[in-house]
């Protein structure tokens, strides 16, 4: 009696912990809404669209792989709303995701783009529904493509080449979206729209944008708990990388994604870096963000603050 009693015990603590790990989404999403320059209206559509957006971002399943609750991905939608007219909103989205280092407390920037091109119709506690297949509204299409994007970003940091398949996910909402004509995601229309974004990870002579994305974070960063060295060597090399796509493509918005998600890291990084090297990765950088020479400069300083 006791080994039976034992024994629907264990099962009942293995599928509490199991479900948990099966039906855990993959995007743990905080998403806020600043309604600052908008006067004289009723804000409570705000607060519902606040929410319908939490939920259908976190809630959603967007992909076939198994995470666990610890393992979603952390991020943000910052939206600035400028325009409300009847149902129609206009302003800009700050996309943020971050990323765990491995044996360490530090957390990374990945993603910090801002989209200015953000336009929907939303009316006070309409459902937002998903489809793979059509394209339900521009707000859900925005939401689906940033929520690929995030995924896809994020499996290229711990496998290499690891995000194709929600690379390819992202490009049949940015198809969808650009036969409906909405503003956002025309080719060529700009070169920091939704299509410019996709096309950094996935035109061939911006691609190795995808390496760096994988050697930065799983070669460099998480092998600098064992070897400081060893991990900010395969970082300077990601540098070099980074050129290729500035000679190939100088007006790729994948490189001012790269600078804002990296610059500050990559002072911080180089700031116990020899001298030889400090003066080696200065010039690199240099070249890529040359209105960036006043933050650029901090390399060459002698610094003690190192959160690696």
């Amino acid at each position: 009696m006791k080994n039976s009693l034992f024994a629907a015990l264990f099962c009942a603590i293995f599928f509490a912990l199991a479900v948990p790990r099966l039906s855990a989404q993959e995007l743990n999403c905080n998403v806020e809404i600043n309604t600052d320059q908008i006067q004289n209206v009723n804000k409570d559509v705000f607060k519902t669209l606040q929410q319908a957006i939490a939920d259908y971002m976190n809630t959603q399943k967007w992909t076939d792989a198994q995470f666990a609750v610890n393992e979603k991905i952390e991020c943000k939608l910052f939206f600035t709303i400028k325009k409300y007219t009847d149902t129609n909103m206009s302003g800009d989205l700050q996309v943020q995701s971050i990323r765990p280092v491995y044996n360490s407390s530090y957390t990374t920037t990945v993603i910090n783009f801002k989209d200015t091109k953000i336009e929907f119709n939303y009316q006070e506690n309409e459902p937002l529904v998903f489809s793979e297949t059509n394209m339900e509204s521009n707000l859900t299409a925005i939401l689906n493509f940033y929520a690929y994007l995030i995924i896809a970003v994020d499996f290229d940091t711990f496998s290499l080449n690891g995000g194709s398949p929600y690379y390819e996910k992202a490009a049949n909402v940015v198809r969808m979206a650009q036969s409906a004509g909405e503003s956002g995601w025309k080719a060529f229309e700009d070169t920091k729209n939704r299509s410019a974004v996709l096309s950094a990870f996935t035109d061939k002579a911006t691609s190795p944008i995808r390496t760096v994305l994988y050697n930065y974070h799983r070669l460099g960063l998480d092998a600098m708990a064992l070897s400081m060295d060893k991990g900010r060597a395969a970082v300077t090399d990601c540098l070099d990388l980074m050129k290729k796509v500035y000679d190939a493509a100088p007006m790729s918005v994948g490189l001012s994604m790269f600078k804002d998600a990296k610059l500050d890291e990559l002072v911080n990084i180089y700031s116990k870096a020899g001298t030889t090297e400090k003066a080696r990765v200065y010039e690199v950088l240099y070249a890529l963000y040359p209105a960036e020479n006043t933050r650029l400069l901090k390399i060459k300083e002698v610094s003690t603050n190192n959160n690696f």
